[in-house]
C-alpha cells in the first residue's frame, strides 16, 4: 500500500509540474524575429509570472498602434537592475523584442532603451542571436555589483 502511495504522489507531481513547463515555451514567439520600436510607456506591470510593458508607438500613417510586452518575472529582473519603478507611463523608450507569430502587438522583450540611454535586459533572447543567461549570482546566491548596468 505504501507503494502505491509514493507511486500515486509522484504521478500526481508530475501532472501538476507538466503544464508549467509548457508556459515556458517560446513556440508563440518569433525568436528568429527581432523587433526595435521607440515609443510612449503606457503602463509596466511589476507582477508574476512575467513583467509586462506596455507601450505606444505612431505607425507610417500616423496611426498609434498599441503593444503589450512581456519580461521575465520580478525576482528575474531585480537581478538584471530593474524596479517596479524603472518606467513610468510617458516615458520615452525603445523596446526591442521577439513579437508574436500570430501578428498581434505582442512580443518577449529582450532589452529596453530607458530616457537616459541605460540599456537594460528584458530576460529573454539575445541581440546577437544566442540564448541569455541569468547573472552568475542569480536570485540564488544573491546579486553582486557586476549583476547591475552601470
Amino acid at each position: 500500500m505504501k507503494r502505491f502511495m509514493v507511486l500515486a504522489i509522484a504521478v500526481g507531481a508530475l501532472m501538476v509540474s507538466l503544464p508549467l513547463f509548457a508556459h515556458h515555451g517560446n513556440a508563440a514567439f518569433d525568436a528568429a524575429k527581432k523587433l526595435s520600436l521607440k515609443g510612449t510607456v503606457t503602463d509596466w506591470f511589476w507582477a508574476n509570472p512575467h513583467c509586462i510593458l506596455e507601450f505606444d508607438v505612431k505607425d507610417e500613417k500616423d496611426q498609434v498602434v498599441h503593444w503589450a510586452t512581456e519580461t521575465s518575472n520580478p525576482a528575474d529582473m531585480v537581478n538584471r537592475g530593474w524596479g517596479k519603478l524603472t518606467l513610468k507611463p510617458g516615458d520615452q523608450v525603445t523596446v526591442t523584442f521577439e513579437p508574436a507569430k500570430n501578428g498581434r502587438q505582442v512580443g518577449r522583450v529582450i532589452e529596453v532603451v530607458l530616457p537616459s540611454g541605460q540599456k537594460m535586459s528584458g530576460g529573454f533572447g539575445s541581440l546577437e542571436g544566442g540564448t541569455q543567461t541569468a547573472p552568475s549570482a542569480g536570485a540564488a546566491g544573491g546579486s553582486k555589483s557586476s549583476d547591475y548596468p552601470k
